[in-house]
């Protein structure tokens, strides 16, 4: 089964110790970013990577233009700019297009300045190869020859993306954003559909374009378990929204914060059917009120109560002491996100562990216990919930013999609209001794 992208979708649209990954640093040297943008055509040709079909023999396919043109996603995002929705959001946002708006742009295209493109350069091409790769302008010719080390083209600008902290890295600046580049509640209110967001997920959803598994891949990048890569998404996603707690994003001024930095589901559910309980809200959260969102830092705590039993006390007492602050003062709620993203970057080396297969099948019944015992049945916690027991699966390798379950507990998350939490927790109950 294909995983339910659907469920993620936005306007838009490994077993070897670790790491046998070269030892370069997580992320890209200083000068990656003012290296220029050649577009898409510099890599389409066919003695590049534009072959009809794939190659065998050789250790890259050189069809990787043909599968993002034709399958992947981010190719469709700046089109998808000028559909009837994106048309009206526009209008809505008083824009006069969105394909012109640097607002759209940044997350729909590769929206790098005019003195960073080169001759080729298209901005409706999307979210081309050099958005998630980077500017190839110092890398173009060598990354083809066999005498140049990978090392040597992230020295000169290639993004690491093999790296699961630089994979996430890229994909949360536009899936989750930073504070000059975000899916604001004004956004939201205009058209645009809610933003979420699981690395291992999106990694599999898009069509892969490269071959991991190869001798010569691992040799020079190495192999990432999926279990790494599910646990750095993780870290990750919560550090980066932390950061934008701190941000002035988050008290743009006026009369109200950024309410995109709260909860959706405490407010958007219908109003003759209360969601509230103290197990979903959190302690010191009374009915009725915004509440910063939680899912972060309750899979975070299903991992720790995994990894690190002991350490679950210091994550909880962290987390409740920024939600309460989250509910009185911009101030105290920065400084209990700086506290939290401290210890949260604390465990940065969880990403890097080896985890055995008793180790990943713990985490993920440590997820289905959470929904189980109702301590994940808001909305966004249940669709993380579902995201991550499928991904451990995959990393299991038991992922079709555990179809049936998986497939139910995605029925449970099928509509936010129609979803009730009551009805997500006794699913998981039922399924916990099917894992």
């Amino acid at each position: 089964m294909m995983r339910a992208y659907s469920i993620l979708c936005c306007a838009l649209f490994f077993a070897v110790p670790p790491w046998t990954l070269a030892r370069a640093a997580d992320t890209p040297p200083a000068t990656a970013g003012a290296y220029k943008h050649l577009g898409v055509a510099s890599c389409a040709t066919s003695v590049c990577h534009g072959k009809e079909t794939e190659q065998t023999g050789r250790d890259v396919a050189l069809n990787e233009y043909r599968i993002w043109l034709e399958q992947d996603r981010h190719s469709q995002a700046y089109r998808a700019l000028d559909n009837a929705r994106s048309r009206q959001i526009a209008a809505n946002l008083g824009l006069p297009s969105a394909t012109t708006a640097k607002l759209c742009l940044d997350c729909h295209a590769d929206n790098v300045p005019a003195t960073q493109r080169g001759p080729k350069f298209q901005i409706s091409d999307g979210v081309q190869c050099e958005a998630c790769h980077g500017g190839s302008e110092k890398w173009i010719e060598t990354h083809s020859q066999q005498s140049v080390t990978h090392a040597a083209n992230v020295a000169n600008g290639l993004n690491p993306t093999e790296q699961p902290l630089r994979r996430a890295q890229v994909c949360l600046s536009c899936h989750e954003g930073t504070a000059d580049q975000f899916t604001t509640h004004r956004i939201m209110g205009a058209g645009h559909p809610r933003l979420a967001f699981e690395l291992d997920t999106y990694t599999y959803n898009q069509p892969r374009h490269f071959k991991a598994d190869t001798p010569s891949y691992v040799k020079r990048k190495g192999k990432i378990p999926e279990t790494n890569l599910w646990i750095t998404g993780q870290l990750q996603t919560t550090q980066r929204y932390l950061t934008l707690v701190q941000s002035p994003l988050f008290t743009p001024g006026g009369l109200t914060p950024e309410l995109s930095m709260f909860d959706c589901f405490a407010c958007h559910h219908s109003i003759d059917k209360p969601h509230w309980t103290r197990a979903h809200a959190g302690n010191g959260i009374p009915p009725g009120t915004l509440r910063l969102q939680r899912q972060y830092f309750l899979v975070l705590q299903a991992i720790t109560e995994t990894l690190e039993p002991k350490l679950t006390q210091e994550l909880v007492a962290a987390t409740d002491t920024l939600m309460q602050a989250g509910q009185t003062d911009a101030g105290k709620a920065r400084a209990a996100a700086k506290a939290l993203q401290d210890w949260v970057r604390a465990r940065d080396e969880w990403s890097k562990r080896s985890y055995s297969a008793n180790d990943t099948a713990a985490l993920r019944k440590a997820l289905l216990r959470f929904a189980a015992e109702d301590r994940a049945s808001d909305f966004a916690m249940a669709e993380q919930v579902v995201l991550g027991v499928e991904s451990l699966s995959y990393s299991l390798g038991d992922h079709e013999r555990r179809k049936s379950a998986i497939d139910a507990l995605y029925n449970g998350v099928a509509s936010a609209a129609k979803f009730d939490p009551a009805q997500f927790m006794q699913i998981a109950r039922g399924l916990q001794g099917q894992f």
